[in-house]
This record gives structure tokens, C-alpha cells and sequence, in this order.
């Protein structure tokens, strides 16, 4: 029985209910997807092309002569179906495309805000704890020297220690 509550906290997690419903909304997606490419984006292509259905390019590997790739397939003729690879190959790219679209507007909402690498950039200065340049020889805030002579030690920022009152 321990199997059975160990498996129901698994598939109750919340990335496993949320990765069965992008699942789901895939399945319906390619579906819409395959949809638009066979009745609405191919029939005008093979239009442009000569009146050409793309579903039913092949290539007859036999020499017997079939007028349709289903009149083939009924016979059981091998047959390399190119015009189907083109409708799945566009299928693909715009799948592809779109999943780039969504993949580019989760990114733009997730990046941070400034630049990353700003703490990098900048460094405090030991006489007021300001966040000045970490190229700066001057402190903009309390306008003391930042340059070191080669013969004095650099000054360390004093050290403050606060204590909790006891009694």
C-alpha cells in the first residue's frame, strides 16, 4: 500500500499536473496545427504550383503504372510518398516556429530587470559604503581619493560591531 500513496503524491505534484495538461493542449494544438496545413495553406501552395495535391506525391518503386497514391496503397505497392513528407515537414515548421514565439515571450517576461552583471561593475567605497564604479578614482558621494600610492597600505573600511542589549 506504501507504493500506492508514494504514487499519488507523485502524480499530485503540481510540474506533473501541469506537464499532463501541456500535454494535452499539444495534442489539441497539433491537431489545429495539421489542420491548417492540409485544408487551408496546402490547397492554395498546389494551386500556385500547378494544381498539385501535395498528399498525393509519390514515387512508384514498381513498374506497374497506379493514377493515385491510394489506388497504390490499396494494392500494397511500395511507394516513397514525398508529398505527405512536404505536408509533415511544414507542419513542423510551423510548430516549430510557434513554440520559438512562446519560448521567446517566456524568456523576454523572466529576464531580469537591469543589467546581471551590475554588482560585477561596481565596488564600494571604503570611506562612505557607497556603490561607486569599480573604475572610479573618485568617490562621487563623499568626494574622497580612491587611487592607492604605491607606498601606503590601502585604508580598510572600519569595522562596526553591533551588540544586543542583554537585561
Amino acid at each position: 500500500m506504501k507504493i500506492f500513496t508514494e504514487f499519488k503524491e507523485f502524480a499530485m505534484r503540481g510540474n506533473v499536473i501541469d506537464m499532463s495538461v501541456g500535454v494535452i493542449i499539444g495534442t489539441t494544438f497539433a491537431k489545429i496545427v495539421q489542420s491548417f496545413v492540409d485544408d487551408v495553406l496546402m490547397p492554395p501552395f498546389g494551386l500556385l504550383v500547378g494544381k498539385v495535391d501535395f498528399s498525393s506525391l509519390y514515387i512508384n518503386l514498381t513498374s506497374n503504372h497506379y493514377n493515385t497514391l491510394s489506388e497504390a496503397r490499396e494494392a500494397g505497392v511500395p511507394t516513397i510518398n514525398y508529398g505527405v513528407f512536404l505536408n509533415h515537414a511544414i507542419h513542423f515548421m510551423i510548430v516549430a516556429f510557434v513554440l520559438f514565439l512562446f519560448v521567446r515571450q517566456v524568456n523576454r517576461i523572466r529576464r531580469p530587470s537591469g543589467d546581471p552583471l551590475d554588482h560585477m561593475k561596481q565596488k564600494m567605497c571604503p570611506f562612505c559604503f557607497s556603490n561607486i564604479p569599480f573604475k572610479a578614482t573618485k568617490c562621487p558621494n563623499c568626494t574622497s581619493e580612491l587611487t592607492i600610492d604605491e607606498n601606503s597600505e590601502p585604508r580598510k573600511p572600519t569595522k562596526i560591531t553591533i551588540k544586543k542589549r542583554t537585561g
